[in-house]
């Protein structure tokens, strides 16, 4: 039976929790199972590392911390801007997502945190940075 190799491309079903067992993702609800080619950087590393050497229905679970999926929360990305700053027309809730300029130039998805009167609260952290992660992989399929 072929094992799963780098440059392979696979078909796989995992289950994504944090670790107060919230789902984060999941595929197994989907029609179709996850793709991805071994060796393309397309997923985390370590769920690549995961999935080499796997032959098609083999489960397996991994643990990542937080520096090997989204790195650390970073205080730097959390910031204030001026409430007269936004549009007029912009429905502002807290959860919101919003694109962003940073300073350098470059655009951001940053998400409203907090909203007072004077500002709105942004951050620009990736949901997931800062957190443990578990997923539970299945291989479906070498193709």
């Amino acid at each position: 039976m072929a094992q799963a190799k780098p440059g392979d491309t696979v078909k796989v079903h995992y289950h994504g929790t944090l670790e107060d067992g919230t789902v984060f993702s999941s595929t197994y609800e989907e029609e179709e199972p996850f793709e991805f080619t071994i060796g393309k950087e397309s997923v985390l590393p370590t769920f690549e590392m995961a999935v080499i050497g796997m032959n098609e229905g083999d489960t397996t679970t991994i643990s990542v911390p937080p520096e090997d999926a989204y790195g650390q929360h970073k205080k730097e990305f959390v910031f204030a801007m001026d409430r007269k700053q936004a549009p007029a027309d912009l429905n502002l809730e807290l959860g919101k997502k919003l694109q962003v300029r940073t300073n350098q130039g470059q655009t951001a998805i940053a998400t409203i945190t907090q909203i007072t009167e004077d500002s709105i609260i942004l951050d620009a952290n990736d949901p997931l940075a800062g957190k443990a992660l578990t997923f539970k992989i299945e291989l479906v399929k070498i193709l």
